[in-house]
């Protein structure tokens, strides 16, 4: 947990971007030191060059001593000690060689913020593709957009403005050695000044940070309502129930309006007192050097020189310290986001799962999504040899399709075990068993991409490999959409739309089916997969299901029972419990059986 106070945070926030980039950030750091020894240095020539400028004059003054005496030994190495043109020559490459160190610097933080962006929106992504199916359901959409968006691009941001702030930290450091170092009474003054003004402007630190964190949660709230929008359009539009929804749109972007105006206030002040505060500051050490210290003209110009320096590295470090904190709660929410990713890791075994070759079993299975609610299924066993076809039967909320992602490892059993060629589920690799798994559910999945990348999903260019596209048309072939995709002007290529929204219900429904046969898995799942096909496309994707039997292992959970007849064998469930199985015409006939009733009541 932070503290309260945002500057003790600061190892932290570190610490979060060092985890992605190592310690070469540190070498920003560096050459930023570098260029502030660089200014530094050439500043500090100004001394001897002010001097000789006064005995221009005739006065020569008194001995030079300290800082001053040390820079024109120097200079006298070199023969240049009485050469104001090599005197100006020097702070001029000093000022060149600082230009070039804060180029590097500024350069390397921007490689690293590309470097920063590709390791947090890749890691994030497989971070999404990791997690626990029941966390994902339990979480709205819009927070995952938001995240792995919006709050990551302004994390970003947060990496960019913090080490500008300690770019700036640096500078103010390196002015205040230099002012110790030509005069100690100034440099107190400067570290005592400095100090007092972070001091000052700390609730006004607390005060932004707080706005932050209220803004990234707002933006994630924002994000689930337009999602939500979105997928509901047609039928908010159609209905004309858009308003209501707006409305809760309009509160949310008026709560995040009013965050952004008051964070913007509190930078304005930042920015608008940086300039009165420096020349406030500045008249004060003037009228002390004059009045009380009675230093030399030299000294005294350079501490002005070095105190203006100081007082702007300090006034901008505050300013830039409140733009990051003004950002700092997108870099903690996705912090966070990686934390609960990391806890909420599906799990996953370590043998790989060979080619379907005996089938699948549930053995006394049981599943509750809240213990509170009940089981949605409990004490069932299933066995569904290899090259089987199955239908699971039952009515609404019997968990028939629970069952199903028990099968793909979606789910882990709460009691009970479920095996793959006799391999326990918990000890599979997933991605070797789902590789082998096709599936159809009711709600279609397309993608807003063409037609051939639908159904390959991006496998190779189906424009260039002419194998690749004979069976994507070989596909489309035995799911009965080839005769639709062919009279289109662009056939193939045809760019769907979002979630396939050119295509009607059937024709979505029938290039999902198309997808999962071009894949060609050992066992396909049908959810309810014809239950948006006018009856002549049902029996044709019909006629396609039985031409896999015996083939592949297919399961198929159908309420339209006569998508079932050929099977080989049927499961009934009830409120979550297997009440009956057995061929397709023996539980027909039977007048008793609850399959028999419910076949009866389709008048089949």
């Amino acid at each position: 947990m932070q503290s309260t106070n945002p500057f003790k945070d600061l190892p932290h926030y570190l610490r979060v971007f060092q985890s992605y980039l190592g310690s070469r950030m540190y070498l920003a750091f560096a050459l930023t030191l570098f260029a502030g020894l660089a200014e530094g240095f050439g500043i500090l020539m100004l001394l001897p060059l002010l001097r000789g400028v006064e005995a221009g004059g005739g006065d020569a003054g008194e001995p030079a001593t300290g800082v001053a005496k040390v820079m024109e030994d120097m200079l006298g190495v070199f023969g240049w000690a009485d050469s104001t043109i090599a005197v100006l020559l020097v702070i001029t490459v000093a000022f060149l060689l600082k230009g070039a160190l804060l180029f590097g610097a500024k350069g390397y933080i921007a490689y690293l913020r590309g470097q920063l962006l590709r390791e947090l929106k890749g890691e994030l992504f497989d971070c999404y593709a990791r997690m626990r199916y029941r966390y994902y359901v339990e979480r709205d959409t819009g927070h995952f957009t938001n995240v792995i968006n919006q709050q990551t691009n302004l994390a970003l941001q947060a990496f960019q403005t913090l080490t500008q702030f300690f770019t700036q930290f640096i500078s103010t450091l390196v002015y205040i050695a230099l002012a110790f170092v030509v005069a100690w009474r100034f440099g107190l003054m400067a570290l005592a000044f400095g100090i007092g003004l972070m001091w000052l402007f700390r609730r006004l630190n607390h005060y932004v940070r707080d706005l932050s964190r209220r803004k990234a949660q707002e933006n994630s709230h924002l994000a689930k309502l337009l999602i939500q929008f979105l997928h509901a359009f047609k039928y908010l539009t159609a209905t004309g129930q858009a308003k209501p929804l707006r409305g809760r749109v309009t509160q949310s972007v008026g709560r995040l309006t009013g965050y952004e105006m008051r964070s913007g206030i509190a930078q304005a002040f930042t920015e608008a007192a940086r300039e009165p505060i420096a020349v406030v500051a500045i008249m004060l050490i003037v009228i002390i050097q004059l009045v009380f210290t009675q230093q030399p003209l030299a000294p005294i110009m350079v501490s002005i020189l070095l105190f203006y320096r100081g007082m702007n590295a300090t006034l901008s470090m505050q300013g830039t310290w409140q733009q990051t904190l003004n950002q700092i709660g997108s870099l903690e929410m996705v912090r966070d986001e990686f934390a609960d990713q990391a806890e909420h890791r599906e799990p996953d075994g370590q043998r790989p799962a060979p080619d379907l070759a005996e089938g699948i079993t549930l053995d006394r299975v049981s599943f509750a999504y809240d213990d509170s609610l009940g089981a949605v299924i409990e004490d069932v066993s299933v066995s569904i040899p290899v090259r089987t076809s199955v239908a699971l039967v039952g009515e609404s909320g019997a968990g028939k399709s629970t069952l199903v992602d028990l099968m793909t490892l979606m789910l882990k059993p709460q009691s009970g075990e479920v095996r793959v060629d006799g391999i326990p589920g918990s000890e599979i690799e997933l991605a070797t068993w789902r590789k082998q798994i096709g599936y159809v559910s009711q709600e279609t999945v397309v993608f807003d991409d063409t037609i051939a990348n639908n159904i390959c999903m991006w496998r190779g260019d189906p424009q260039r490999d002419e194998a690749l596209m004979e069976r994507i048309r070989e596909a489309a072939r035995r799911a009965h959409i080839a005769h639709h995709i062919e009279t289109l002007p662009a056939g193939y290529q045809t760019v769907v739309g979002d979630r396939g929204v050119r295509l009607s219900g059937g024709q979505r429904q029938r290039l999902f089916i198309a997808r999962e046969l071009f894949r060609r898995p050992n066992l396909l799942i049908l959810d309810e997969a014809t239950s948006a096909l006018d009856t002549d496309s049902e029996r044709h994707i019909q006629e396609s299901i039985d031409a896999l039997k015996g083939e592949i292992t297919v399961v198929i959970i159908a309420h339209r029972l006569s998508t079932i007849r050929n099977v080989d064998h049927v499961y009934v469930f009830d409120r979550g419990r297997l009440v009956e199985d057995g061929a397709y015409e023996a539980l027909r006939d039977d007048g008793e059986s609850r399959f028999g009733r419910l076949v009866a009541a389709q008048a089949l």
